[in-house]
């Protein structure tokens, strides 16, 4: 082990992983902002935000997937707890070399909401792929990134 394990909290001091007990934490207003970059070609991106794809209104459904991705995490990060999200904000702006993808996490609640911010993040860069990819094959996603995090014990954190 290195000089990180005393900050390890899902393990126990036997080394075994375990879900943290959150219950004696105070409730408080927790947020979480994350991003994705899907990198594509220009004229993909064009027709992306101007509405103009076959498969229909992408920028709604990569919306609707990242929320739903932020609802799910606790699904499929074995550790993270059920939050009952209170928000979630999704924008898809183009970018220079494609989209980016920002999700906002809101939760009053014992523990943040990061990983629900960074999983409706990748949820709707991967969806956005799949709704693009038979124009693009090079569609590459990433980085997928925490940009802030508030409430909680730790306070403020920015990229």
């Amino acid at each position: 082990m290195d000089d990180h394990t005393d900050r390890m909290s899902h393990l126990t001091e036997a080394g075994e992983v375990h879900m943290v007990d959150v219950g004696s934490k105070a409730v408080t207003a927790r947020t979480a902002v994350a991003e994705a970059h899907v990198t594509m070609t220009r004229s993909v991106r064009e027709t992306v935000f101007s509405g103009g794809l076959p498969k229909g209104d992408a920028l709604a459904v990569v919306r609707i997937a990242a929320i739903m991705g932020a609802k799910r995490t606790p699904e499929v990060i074995p550790l993270c707890h059920p939050v009952g999200l209170d928000a979630v904000e999704v924008t898809i702006e183009p970018t220079e070399t494609g989209a980016r993808i920002e999700v906002t996490a809101r939760v009053e609640g014992r523990t943040g909401v990061e990983m629900e911010a960074m999983t409706g993040a990748a949820v709707g860069a991967v969806t956005l792929y799949d709704m693009i990819k038979g124009l693009d094959r090079g569609v590459t996603i990433g980085p997928v990134r925490l940009l802030s995090k508030s409430g909680g014990a730790s306070g403020e954190w920015r990229r």
